[in-house]
């Protein structure tokens, strides 16, 4: 090997920018000798939280310092990378341990592999955060989209999960093909893949146009953006419901992490009314579809797709946005309210799914607030949020998105996303009703006891999202 590559690879600065990912990759290399090496299987769960916890203080220490570029310029350390790095932990660390005792029977027996996709999937999103450069991208990205297609067909017993994976897989294998074709066609414009080395004068080109279509619209796909949702409801429905806590959170901020430098480098001026239609449009899709629901997963499947539309209009105004990196800071607070909001959301639905061994439903939940009043309070502060009502982080996050599309002269749009987004409250309001207003529908006798370590992490989710809306100040500060 070339010595100056080799020290480019191994010096400290490099090692330093990629340490949350080498960790999270050496975690996944200790979690598969646990499972051969007598005496260390009782180590799994240490080794997954030390994991974490040990990359997240290295994701913490880039924050702290200097921006640092890697691998010819096709991967960045930053306090953007840093923040978004901790947002994926959150969300490992909220499914994880809210999917503790979730599986049963012959299921339990793989929870080994089940940790050790999850982990993967993690260093994955880590990889896509970092990377200015399609084919890194695309590495991150399959890092993370092949441990979920098994994931979400991981309750092999189960139809509604086989399936789940199985059209997850389908779908996501077109939208990769799609990416790969996209990126040949910004090579063959640009004659490079990194965004650093872009000229912009190739960027207008009718070729350059379609290849970076094509790339956005296989990042649609992971994000959920109108028309490329269909696929979230059921499959969100038929996976197991840590999965479902794990992809609507961190696959959405993986996604987002990406998109957002892309967009700038990639997309012209001229897309910005093409992705305001396309957000609006997600918005309208979302809300009105998670009207008719019943199924609470299913209603929180078609809300992550509004959210997504919400966090497009972000996108669509950053270009004239007149506040720089106005929109950068609206996605990545948003992003951080939702991981705790739908996480914590998601994870009560797990951990009632997994008391009940049934689906969670309108129906199922009604009177949840005379039986279990902690999990009521907590699950209704979630739907607030979500809802975007004062107070909460989710609010707060709506706002700064929609004050980016206002800045950058969508007003029109703006109100139309505010508008739909007060119709989301229907449905919000309808799982509130139902805890809290409509009695049992039969005696369900004795309530089960919450976990110890699910209830810490519902009611942390719950302090972020009330700490997000009140002190957002700490935060925001360190966003650059």
């Amino acid at each position: 090997m070339n010595r100056e590559l080799y020290e480019s690879i191994f010096s400290a600065p490099t090692l330093m920018a990629t340490a949350p990912f080498l960790v999270l990759s050496i975690g996944v290399l200790v979690l598969l000798l646990a499972e051969v090496v007598p005496g260390m299987t009782t180590l799994r769960k240490p080794i997954f939280l030390a994991s974490i916890v040990v990359a997240g203080w290295y994701a913490w220490q880039t924050i702290q310092g200097r921006e640092t570029w890697a691998f010819a310029q096709t991967y960045v350390a930053n306090s953007t990378t840093g923040w978004w790095t901790m947002l994926f932990l959150a969300s490992t660390a909220i499914a994880w341990i809210f999917g503790q005792k979730y599986y049963t029977g012959d299921e339990a027996a793989l929870e080994p592999e089940h940790d050790i996709l999850m982990l993967t999937a993690a260093s994955g999103m880590v990889l896509m955060a970092g990377s200015r450069d399609l084919l890194v991208f695309f590495v991150g990205l399959e890092l993370l989209s092949v441990p979920l297609y098994t994931l979400c067909g991981f309750r092999r017993a189960r139809r509604d999960s086989v399936e789940a994976g199985l059209k997850y897989f389908l779908l996501g294998a077109f939208a990769a093909a799609t990416f790969l074709f996209g990126a040949a066609l910004v090579y063959t414009g640009t004659g490079t893949v990194t965004f650093a080395r872009m000229n912009p004068a190739d960027l207008s080109s009718p070729l350059v146009m379609v290849g970076a279509a094509l790339v956005a619209a296989s990042l649609f796909f992971k994000v959920s953006v109108f028309p490329f949702h269909l696929w979230v409801p059921d499959v969100y429905q038929g996976a197991p419901a840590p999965v479902t806590t794990f992809m609507a959170t961190g696959t959405k901020a993986a996604g987002f992490a990406f998109l957002l430098p892309a967009a700038a480098a990639m997309l012209p001026n001229s897309s910005t009314p093409v992705l305001a239609v396309i957000a609006v449009v997600t918005l309208a899709a979302g809300n009105l579809g998670a009207l008719v629901q019943t199924d609470l997963k299913r209603m929180l499947a078609y809300s992550g797709v509004a959210h997504a539309g919400t966090l497009l209009l972000a996108i669509a105004g950053m270009r004239n946005d007149s506040q720089a990196d106005g929109a950068t800071q609206a996605v990545l607070f948003y992003m951080a309210a939702y991981v705790f909001t739908a996480g914590g959301a998601f994870g009560l639905v797990t951990m009632l799914e997994s008391q009940t061994r049934a689906p969670v439903t309108l129906e199922s939940i009604r009177g949840l607030a005379q039986r279990r009043p902690g999990v009521a309070a907590a699950l209704a502060l979630f739907m607030l949020s979500l809802g975007g009502i004062p107070a909460t982080g989710g609010f707060l996050g709506k706002y700064l998105v929609f004050s980016v599309a206002v800045r950058s002269g969508m007003v029109a749009i703006a109100v139309i996303g505010i508008v739909l987004s007060v119709v989301a409250l229907g449905y919000y309001l309808r799982v509130i009703i139902a805890l809290y207003m409509q009695p049992e529908a039969s005696p369900k006798g004795e309530a089960a006891p919450v976990r110890a370590g699910a209830g810490f992490v519902a009611l942390v989710c719950a302090a972020m999202v009330l700490v997000l809306g009140i002190l957002p100040a700490w935060f925001l500060d360190h966003v650059k």
